[in-house]
């Protein structure tokens, strides 16, 4: 008897978060027993950011959905409204579709749209990366609450699948598969830093940086000086080129925005800014960077898999489990240039022999597996775990 095809669908709101859910679309496009339906929603949808959705839809998934969030400026407000206006599109498509589980990733606002509209749909929810801290950014409440509203998990490591359990997860379904976004690794492919020179159409010294800085959101009267810190510090290193990438839309983004694209055009040798490298292309030019330098979680997660040293700047992943290559340090031109100067002299030289804490691939394979086969009825409707304690 031929079991009816599951129905998943996958919300992607980002060139980002799209880049760490490559691998497990991959997988589910393949199965003949999955009806994958992609939504692409959030930072997929303006001109401004790109329009990255047409890249999802040339990697060959079909969009079942788009939902605009209407994201016309960088104020918290238009942040606050779209996240509504998201959770009204969500509403409208969910029912269409008739997904019988939906599946998100991370903490952004779009995601958390989804996740409500889900929920009140009376839908399964997975979702990826839960448990995590990010105590820079108020991307730490939303991740919670869609833990709370979904009922089958995904952790990037134990100690975060340890928290999840500990906010009422049923252990049963919550798994940790280690971050799926490190699944590219082994099959970007790999080129010289010539060749990707002339297929970014860029010139300049061969040795670069790879840039990139979001805004911090939970202070947000720090990003002015952040990037000022940065440039700053940049600006003095006249031996690298700098491969920046565009900044998000958290509230707050046109002071990033806006200097760095005065700091790119006044250095057009050395300094190029794309919107969107792709995740074939951020991969090639991941491994070939001396360092990544920002505040961008791929600094934390992806660098520290193909051994590239990061410079974290500020606070923006606080609460991130570190490997031994990153560098901490503090929004300040001096901390920042002394960091990227200890790694451009060898100065650093971490010991990158122990396994990476998001290990080095294999989560889109295992979640793929276990959302084809999942039996969602032990899963959903889902009920409060209370962990074991002892009596007074």
């Amino acid at each position: 008897m031929t079991r009816t095809p599951r129905r998943i669908a996958v919300v992607t709101g980002s060139r980002a978060d799209y880049g760490l859910l490559k691998g497990v679309l991959t997988r589910l496009q393949k199965m003949d027993d999955v009806d994958l339906q992609v939504i692409a929603c959030g930072m997929h949808l303006p001109p401004k950011f790109g329009e990255t959705w047409r890249i999802v839809e040339a990697d060959g998934f079909k969009i079942a959905a788009k939902i605009d969030l209407e994201l016309r400026d960088d104020r918290a407000e238009t942040v606050a409204r779209g996240t509504g206006i998201g959770v009204t599109g969500f509403a409208e498509a969910l029912p269409r579709l008739a997904p019988d589980l939906l599946v998100v990733l991370g903490d952004r606002y779009e995601i958390l749209s989804a996740a409500v509209a889900a929920t009140l749909l009376n839908i399964p929810i997975a979702h990826i990366h839960g448990g995590e801290v990010t105590a820079g950014a108020f991307d730490d409440a939303i991740r919670h609450a869609i833990t709370k509203m979904a009922c089958v998990h995904f952790t990037a490591a134990e100690p975060y699948r340890r928290r999840v359990i500990q906010m009422g997860e049923n252990p049963d379904f919550v798994f940790d598969v280690g971050a799926p976004g490190l699944d590219l690794a082994a099959t970007a492919p790999a080129v010289s830093r010539s060749a990707l020179f002339r297929e970014l159409g860029i010139s300049g010294p061969e040795r670069f940086l790879l840039v990139t800085l979001h805004p911090t959101t939970a202070r947000p009267d720090a990003d002015a000086a952040n990037v000022t810190s940065l440039l700053g510090a940049l600006a003095q290193i006249d031996d690298r080129s700098f491969i920046v990438t565009g900044v998000n839309a958290d509230p707050g983004y046109r002071v990033i925005d806006d200097a760095i694209k005065a700091f790119v055009a006044a250095r057009p040798g050395q300094a190029h800014l794309f919107g969107s490298l792709g995740s074939e292309r951020y991969w090639a030019a991941l491994r070939l960077a001396d360092a990544v330098v920002g505040n961008s979680s791929s600094g934390i997660l992806e660098a520290p898999a193909v051994g590239v040293p990061s410079v974290n700047i500020g606070d923006r992943q606080l609460g991130r489990l570190r490997a031994a290559s990153i560098i901490d340090c503090p929004a300040d031109q001096t901390a920042i240039l002394a960091s990227l100067r200890s790694i451009l002299d060898g100065r650093f030289q971490p010991d990158t022999s122990s396994e990476p804490p998001y290990g080095r691939g294999g989560a889109s394979e295992k979640i793929a597996g276990i959302l084809r086969k999942i039996d969602l009825s032990n899963a959903f409707p889902k009920y409060f775990h209370d962990l074991a304690t002892v009596p007074d």
